[in-house]
């Protein structure tokens, strides 16, 4: 059987290879390489792909975030929720921008952030009417979190939500796809991510079209219509132009591999329930199956023999936020007992869109065999 890789990139490569080396070409010709037309034709793809007004490419997803609070204004004297099962990116924006990360227990069995932990958080935690605040809300493995009830705390306690969907572009609740669930949408497009270009972008996703000129200014260095006439504290976070001609040809394909993501993940499902913990479907709501990630309490000598049967395997995340000696000082581990659990259970099994149902049946049958 051939190699099982947990990604596989050279595959995607080689179905739309000429297609990719006739776009960067295309702008190795142009001499354009910062922003441009093709940034402006991607954004606009990726504004009707989502049914959203505005769409800001960024240089990194990690920039996206730290763009979106800087442009909401969150800074010292901000408080930010976050779940604390997450990646690190998205709790040391909240710390760059000089405001406080507060850490939120998730759902067992979504891994998102808890809608009641996020409550009970926000009560305990004393906000300050004259200094905005915020949640950020991550779409954990590419399955869009609760946006129905969190939209109704953000509005009821006055605090921006911001979605992370670093890891769930392409999903969707109900005929809303991601980037249109939240006021702000953030996302990243590193190789590894559903939608991916050949090295690091971002994109903020807003209806808010005076928010989106703050956003705009904001990713380079400040500036108004004239480049050099600065209205504002600003970064470089703007997008490359090559990764945008990546991304324009990887969109054409883009809703194939969702569907073949959800293909692996239902034979996954259908073989897998009786073994370990699959993960959660929820009755219309799509993932972008991101990862596709089990739990089990023989996690760490599951993952060993699966390395022994030459199958990779991800765990994603090995020790929550609120633990990380970075993270120490703003954390008092209160009521977190759940995203502590889930570091030591989960797994992430090889997932993309290139997979054959035989390398699926196949990592199965070597877990089901190992589980008994």
């Amino acid at each position: 059987m051939e190699q099982i890789n947990f990604v596989d990139l050279k595959k995607q490569f080689s179905s739309i290879e000429r297609e990719i080396t006739d776009s960067v070409l295309e702008v190795l010709r142009s001499g354009q390489y910062i922003l441009g037309p093709i940034v402006e034709k991607i954004e606009k793809k990726l504004s009707l792909y989502s049914n959203v007004n505005n769409v800001i490419t960024v240089s990194s997803g990690t920039d996206a975030l730290f763009v979106s609070l800087h442009a909401l204004g969150i800074g010292p004297g901000s408080k930010v929720f976050i779940p604390s099962f997450t990646y690190t990116a998205t709790a040391e924006v909240i710390a760059l921008v000089g405001a406080e990360p507060v850490f939120v227990d998730v759902n067992s069995k979504s891994f998102n952030i808890s809608c009641k932990d996020l409550e009970k958080k926000i009560k305990n935690h004393k906000l300050k009417k004259d200094i905005p605040s915020a949640i950020i809300a991550v779409d954990l493995f590419g399955l869009p979190a609760k946006y129905d009830q969190l939209n109704i705390i953000a509005n009821d306690y006055n605090i921006h939500l911001i979605s992370d969907a670093a890891q769930s572009f392409g999903g969707a609740i109900g005929n809303k796809r991601v980037g249109n669930l939240a006021p702000i949408t953030t996302t990243s497009f590193y190789p590894t991510k559903p939608l991916s270009c050949y090295g690091d972008g971002g994109a903020i996703f807003t209806d808010d079209d005076s928010m989106a000129q703050i956003l705009r200014s904001i990713r380079a260095h400040g500036v108004s219509d004239d480049p050099y006439e600065n209205i504002r504290i600003g970064t470089n976070a703007r997008f490359d132009a090559i990764q945008a001609a990546v991304l324009l040809k990887k969109l054409t394909i883009f809703d194939k591999e969702l569907e073949e993501r959800k293909k692996i993940a239902r034979i996954y499902n259908e073989e897998l329930y009786k073994a370990v913990e699959t993960p959660i479907i929820l009755e219309g709501v799509d993932s972008a199956w991101a990862h596709y990630t089990i739990k089990t309490t023989d996690r760490n000598e599951l993952k060993k023999y699966l390395s022994d049967c030459n199958i990779p395997s991800m765990i994603y995340y090995p020790k929550p936020m609120h633990e990380q000696i970075a993270y120490k000082k703003y954390s008092n581990d209160d009521n977190l007992e759940i995203s502590k659990n889930l570091c030591n259970e989960v797994l992430s099994l090889p997932m993309h869109p290139y997979m054959s149902e035989e390398q699926v049946l196949y990592i199965a049958k070597k877990i089901i065999k190992f589980l008994g």
